[in-house]
């Protein structure tokens, strides 16, 4: 069973015109997925297909998501444990969902993908539909709502590029 924390009630209007839409878009589909809406989840994924840097959000999202809910680190049983749950979840309403693109993303966000490893990486589009399923995953497993993992991610990607 996944938890609802409550109507949305973050705004993002001081974020930048394309964070924002990343913002709005992951929260649509996070919302989406955990609701279990097909009709609105295909939608948010294709904004989050054409929104810019949106994998690289949420998976920062997701590396969060993953050291709080597993603070002593992770092992292949944990990481199996979340790609299990996560799967056997998508695939009630999504029977479309792909388990090795959740592994690309649990090990990106967990920084040891190494795409030369993989014959054929995921797509982008790809990746935005899998992405909202993990972090709508996570974060009832978490508890908690999207919006303070959203905003440390953004601060992250926005350190990350002023030391770059």
């Amino acid at each position: 069973m996944v938890c609802h924390a409550g109507p949305v009630t973050t705004t993002w209007r001081h974020l930048p015109a394309s964070a924002r839409e990343i913002a709005e878009a992951a929260t649509e589909a996070v919302d989406a997925a955990r609701d279990r809406d097909a009709g609105a989840y295909g939608p948010a994924a294709d904004r989050l297909t054409a929104a810019d840097r949106a994998g690289l959000v949420l998976g920062g999202v997701v590396r969060l998501l993953l050291e709080e809910t597993h603070p002593d680190g992770l092992d292949g049983d944990d990481v199996r444990q979340v790609l299990e749950r996560c799967v056997r979840s998508a695939a009630q309403w999504r029977p479309d969902v792909d388990p090795h693109v959740l592994l690309v993303l649990l090990a990106g966000a967990l920084g040891v993908y190494d795409p030369g490893d993989d014959d054929a990486p995921p797509d982008p589009a790809a990746i935005a539909r899998h992405a909202p399923l993990l972090v709508a995953d996570l974060l009832a497993a978490a508890g908690r709502p999207l919006e303070g993992y959203l905003s440390a991610a953004f601060a992250e990607v926005a350190r990350t590029e002023l030391h770059d």
